[in-house]
């Protein structure tokens, strides 16, 4: 298979296409289970392979894909005619960033496979967790697991020849309940990933099991607790929220594509222009920000992306100022060329598509936040006179261009002259993202520091899911409007 894909990249590349490549998917498989109320409610198994073929030509795309593999020749003269046709329409001619050409390969670091874990013992996982959070003032409970198995191979003829072989685990809890005033709320917990492996393995039931009892507990204060004040103060976010907080202002605002235009309809675009690079203070001197696709538990480190660039750590924003973007090879020239300066030295290899039937686009990777100097979370509510700890990603709405935004938690905690005082439900938080940012007072030590995972990140038209990471500590921001 191998050979004639590469003949096939030849043979288009003869007929005038600049450039062509392949993503052939042997295997991608996905399973599910999830018991809710004590009840298996799904257990799904989905499998999928196939190829996804793109021709450059003439400065204009085409693509094609199919899950049959048996008339390649076809496939790819599909893709080229494709590309031939919007060569007709093209506006700004596409060209792609230097890159290496690369003979490589990744593993994701996983111990246990957990495909080869049997059945029982994953409903029996299941069933353990349902029961410890079977607990008064519970009303629905649910358990969750998703595991991923992929195996991608990339050839391209520019002489790169990549096969890469990805497995990700997602586990979950979460209960609700039901307050005297009719309001559902819901307390939930998603590990966060230490080390450096991401298998069966991170499903510790000795955690989990701790963190049940947690989230009932907290659950069952939030029902009988007071409404969240309307008021300003600072808002100390945990790794809970903070994630949340850093993929939809930093992470989406950051991508290029995005800045260039490219993605307005389905998700927004971005307040931020080419000429803001190296010149916009997007935070304190306390916020620094990076795409860093080297983290090795995360799902996003997939050790090169779908253009063939290795992954990367890429230093965002440099302790405030705006200095880089979540790019591709294609995007980088084009903005480039646009603001008539090198404002990119090539890609940042995060280009990436979510099967074999998808373009890629730019996509996050990890996108994180440094830890800082400010000590732990203990620290940093002593030294809070007025504030609240939020935490848990209940709802949230953000600005057409990401240039505001209004998260709703699933829990808060008062802090009155550096103390935690009640629990509050309906705890909200606002903010225009610039200010928000500017007003970063304090950043926790390493041991606030945490990698969130995101398994549902949509963006493009058609959709694409893909999985990543966010990196963050404990956070805190000064004069925030809550509770509205």
């Amino acid at each position: 298979m191998q050979q004639k894909i590469k003949e096939q990249i030849d043979r288009i590349r003869s007929q005038g296409a600049v450039y062509v490549d392949s993503r052939w998917y042997p295997n991608e498989e996905t399973h599910n289970l999830t018991m809710w109320n004590g009840n298996l409610k799904n257990a799904s198994a989905t499998r999928e392979s196939g190829i996804g073929v793109r021709v450059l030509f003439k400065g204009a795309w085409g693509f094609s894909a199919s899950s049959d593999i048996n008339n390649l020749p076809g496939l790819f003269e599909k893709a080229l005619d494709n590309a031939r046709t919007a060569a007709e329409r093209v506006t700004f001619p596409v060209r792609l960033a230097e890159k290496d050409a690369i003979q490589g390969s990744f593993s994701s670091p996983n111990r246990i496979d957990p495909f080869t874990i049997p059945f029982d013992q994953k409903v029996g996982f299941l069933k353990k967790m349902d029961d410890l959070l079977n607990q008064p003032g519970v009303s629905q409970r649910v358990a969750d697991l998703t595991f991923i198995r992929k195996q991608i191979l990339f050839y391209d003829s520019e002489g790169s020849e990549i096969e890469k072989n990805i497995i990700e685990v997602f586990p979950s809890i979460g209960v609700m309940g039901v307050d005297a005033d009719g309001q559902t709320h819901r307390r939930s917990f998603s590990p966060a990933r230490l080390g450096d492996t991401r298998g069966w393995e991170t499903i510790d039931e000795d955690l989990f099991t701790t963190e049940a009892e947690r989230i009932v507990r907290e659950l069952n204060q939030v029902l009988t607790a007071d409404s969240c004040p309307k008021e300003e103060r600072s808002v100390i976010l945990l790794p809970g929220i903070m994630f949340l907080q850093t993929h939809e202002t930093i992470g989406h605002a950051l991508e290029l594509d995005r800045i260039l235009g490219y993605e307005l309809a389905y998700a927004g675009g971005s307040f931020v222009t080419l000429e803001d690079f190296g010149t916009l203070r997007y935070g304190s001197e306390k916020l620094t920000a990076r795409a860093n696709a080297t983290v090795p538990n995360s799902p996003g480190s997939f050790g090169y992306d779908d253009d063939g660039v290795p992954a990367q750590d890429n230093l965002l924003i440099d302790k405030g100022i705006l200095v880089g973007a979540i790019t591709g090879r294609q995007m980088v020239e084009e903005a480039n060329a646009t603001a008539r300066k090198q404002i990119f030295q090539g890609s940042s290899g995060a280009n990436r598509a979510t099967s074999f039937y998808r373009v890629p686009i730019e996509r996050m990777t990890n996108i994180n936040i440094d830890p800082g100097t400010d000590g732990t979370l203990e620290d940093i509510i002593k030294d809070t006179e007025k504030g609240i700890v939020l935490d848990g990603d209940k709802s949230w709405s953000i600005g057409s261009n990401r240039e505001q935004f209004h998260f709703a938690t699933e829990i808060g905690w008062l802090v009155e002259d550096g103390e935690i005082t009640d629990v509050v439900k309906n705890a909200t938080y606002q903010g225009e993202t610039l200010k928000f940012y500017n007003a970063l007072s304090a950043v926790g030590d390493e041991s606030t520091w945490e990698v969130q995972y995101v398994d549902n990140c949509g963006k493009g038209q058609p959709n694409q899911v893909m999985q990543l990471g966010h990196g963050v500590p404990v956070c805190r921001f000064d004069n925030v409007r809550i509770g509205e």
